[in-house]
C-alpha cells in the first residue's frame, strides 16, 4: 500500500566503473523495492579530491523503512556489493556512493545542497521543490549552478 511507503530521493555517484556501477546500483535497488523515477545521468568533475570525473543521477525510491534503517539495510549493502570501501578520505574515488537527499520531502545531507551533482539531477525529479537554503525552486537553482560549474548530460548511459 503506497500510503505506508516513504519517498526517499537518492543521489547516486560513481567514478570507478561508473557506466557499469550506476546502472547496477539502480538494478539492485529495484530488486529490493520500488524505484519510482530516475533522473538523467550527469558527468561532473570530482569534488574535494583529484580523481576521475563522476557520473551522477538521482532516483526516487519508495520504502517502508525509516531513513537510518534504509541506509543500514539497503544502501550500505548495495554499496558494499559494488565494492565501496570507506576510508578516511571521504572524497576518494569510489565505485558507488548513495546518499539520501530528501526523505518524505525533508531535506537531509545539508552539506550537499549546494553541489550541482545533487541539485541538477534532483531538479529533474522534483523541479518545484523549494531549495532549503535559497528559497527558490530546484529548477531555478539547477539552472544557476549549471552556469557555475562544468557538467554535461551523458545521454549514452542508461540506468532505468
Amino acid at each position: 500500500m503506497t500510503s505506508d511507503l516513504h519517498r526517499a530521493y537518492l543521489s547516486l555517484g560513481s567514478n570507478i566503473g561508473a557506466e557499469v556501477n550506476l546502472p547496477k546500483a539502480i538494478q539492485m535497488l529495484q530488486e529490493v523495492g520500488k524505484v519510482e523515477a530516475v533522473s538523467s545521468v550527469w558527468e561532473t568533475e570530482s569534488v574535494g579530491f583529484d580523481g576521475p570525473n563522476f557520473l551522477n543521477a538521482c532516483a526516487l525510491f519508495l520504502t517502508p523503512l525509516g531513513p537510518v534503517e534504509f541506509k543500514e539495510t539497503v544502501i550500505r549493502p548495495i554499496e558494499a556489493k559494488l565494492g565501496r570501501v570507506r576510508s578516511a578520505e571521504k572524497n576518494a574515488p569510489r565505485p558507488i556512493d548513495i546518499d539520501i537527499e530528501l526523505y518524505d520531502e525533508t531535506p537531509l545531507n545539508a552539506d550537499f545542497w549546494e553541489y550541482a551533482f545533487v541539485i541538477v539531477p534532483l531538479a529533474e525529479l522534483l523541479p518545484d521543490f523549494i531549495h532549503p537554503a535559497r528559497g527558490e525552486t530546484l529548477a531555478r537553482v539547477a539552472e544557476q549552478v549549471k552556469r557555475q560549474v562544468w557538467m554535461r548530460k551523458r545521454e549514452g548511459v542508461v540506468i532505468s
